[in-house]
């Protein structure tokens, strides 16, 4: 290696600490403060509800931009705040406002009729009476119904509550 590339790694790996070297450092560490504390939020996924599809102790980001120009889907997986608390929670989207949702012998129905979701893996034997999702919002349940329909946050989100979705 010539003496030329060694030079040019040298400052790269340990540039000179000038007044303009800290001016970068400040607007970069401003700007990701920005950016991880308002678009881009980390989140650690904590429980079962989601597995498969994301299983716990595992590490995501909430894109907050998913929904500034438009509403979730039916199986958009979404960040929703819990209500009243920092925490949020990661759910899917299963009913729009307007429909009627119900569970019975574990069987999600949407204005009485079976929803196809290949995302469930885990059988269930929920049994829930028709509801129906109220304007501005969404009705979000976890992927894991295999676990006990007490041990679950589900129902209605307002659309104020959904923070964005997850980036993989």
């Amino acid at each position: 290696m010539g003496k030329v590339a060694f030079r040019k790694i040298r400052l790269f790996l340990l540039p000179p600490l000038t007044k303009r070297f800290f001016v970068r450092i400040l607007i970069i560490a401003i700007a990701a403060y920005l950016f991880f504390s308002y678009i881009c939020l980390p989140l650690q996924i904590k429980g079962n509800s989601m597995e498969p599809t994301y299983p716990s102790r595992g590490i995501n980001f909430c894109w907050r931009l998913r929904y500034l120009f438009s509403e979730p889907r039916r199986h958009d997986v979404v960040v929703v705040r819990f209500a009243g608390s920092k925490v949020m929670l990661l759910k899917r989207v299963v009913g729009l406002e307007g429909e009627q949702i119900e569970f019975r012998h574990g069987k999600l129905l949407v204005d009485g009729d079976p929803l196809e979701e290949p995302y469930v893996v885990y059988p269930c034997n929920w049994n829930l009476p028709p509801r129906k999702v109220d304007k501005g919002c969404v009705y979000v349940v976890g992927d894991n119904r295999g676990m006990p329909i007490e041990n679950h946050y589900f129902g209605q989100a307002s659309m104020e509550r959904i923070m964005g979705g997850p980036v993989w």
